[in-house]
């Protein structure tokens, strides 16, 4: 490995430095209009830092509407989304957990295969679905709802789980199979001598030394489900359905734009996201460099 000049480890930083300023930059603007009022943001736009400082955004989300505190006391109207904030943090917790689920679940029976068995035919469609990702997911939207119409998927929560699964589990696959390919074969081999099956080999033995590959797949699963907007938003038109990231566009009306409400809504629909990666850390950066560093 080759000694890094002092000069090179300044840059090194300085550009790491640089990467984190751009990716915690949008939270800290989402954070610092969560926390003050719609006319204190909107009278000094330039203004970096509040002057007044005030949970009532929070206050009136979490109470669905209910407790408007000082900053809402002469408001009219309010977003009838609002009141549905529990009911769409319950539909997207539903959605991402059976998406992560299904998603691992199937994905790491076709990387086992495409790991274990190389098939051409194998190798074909992992190749075709990498191609198909290429495609915008918006051109598909149409016909989506079409087949989810036809099946009776519209305004459910069933729907946007297998729309989602199917969009996700090709994404799984390339995370996984080229961790699968690093497991020995002799493990299972002698697994098998001792009476396994082939498919009790890969519970007992694979999945296990997979945990970190695992891990990792679901945290991206999880996180790319709880804030899809799109599917959601075609699928279901009834607000029992909608996912926090389809309340929060709902924000956005013909008149009016509630920003301070949006920025409040996105920081705790951020919080569940955070918190599973905080936990998951270790898994998470052992997952995805484990493909590089074995073998």
């Amino acid at each position: 490995m080759f000694k890094k000049t002092p000069a090179e480890r300044l840059l090194l930083h300085f550009a790491n430095l640089m990467v984190i300023v751009f990716i915690l930059l949008p939270v800290a603007a989402v954070f610092i209009g969560a926390i003050q009022s719609e006319k204190t943001l909107q009278a000094d736009t330039r203004r970096l830092l509040p002057l007044e400082v005030t949970f009532d955004n929070f206050a009136v989300i979490l109470s669905r509407g209910e407790q408007k505190g000082r900053i809402f006391e002469q408001v009219t109207y309010l977003p009838d989304n609002i009141k549905s904030f529990y009911t769409a943090l319950a539909n997207s917790t539903i959605v991402a957990v059976s998406v992560t689920f299904l998603t691992l679940l199937f994905g790491s029976l076709s990387a086992y295969t495409i790991a274990r068995q190389r098939y051409r035919w194998t190798l074909f469609l992992l190749q075709a679905n990498i191609v198909a990702r290429f495609v915008p997911v918006i051109v598909l939207m149409i016909p989506l709802y079409v087949v989810m119409r036809a099946m009776g998927q519209l305004n459910s929560l069933t729907g946007v789980i297998i729309a989602e699964t199917g969009f996700l589990l090709p994404y799984a696959i390339l995370i996984l199979a080229p961790y699968f390919d690093t497991i020995p074969t002799d493990l299972e081999e002698a697994a098998r001598i001792d009476g396994c099956t082939r498919l009790g080999a890969f519970v007992k033995i694979v999945l296990p030394l997979a945990t970190p590959a695992l891990a990792a797949c679901g945290v991206i699963m999880f996180i790319v489900s709880w804030h899809e907007l799109l599917i959601p938003l075609i699928l279901n038109a009834r607000p029992a359905f909608m996912t926090l990231p389809v309340v929060i566009a709902s924000l956005v009306g013909d008149v009016h734009v509630f920003f301070n409400l949006m920025m409040a809504i996105c920081l705790l629909a951020l919080a569940p996201t955070v918190i599973l990666v905080a936990l998951l850390q270790k898994y998470i950066v052992e997952g995805l460099a484990a493909g590089a560093v074995k073998g």
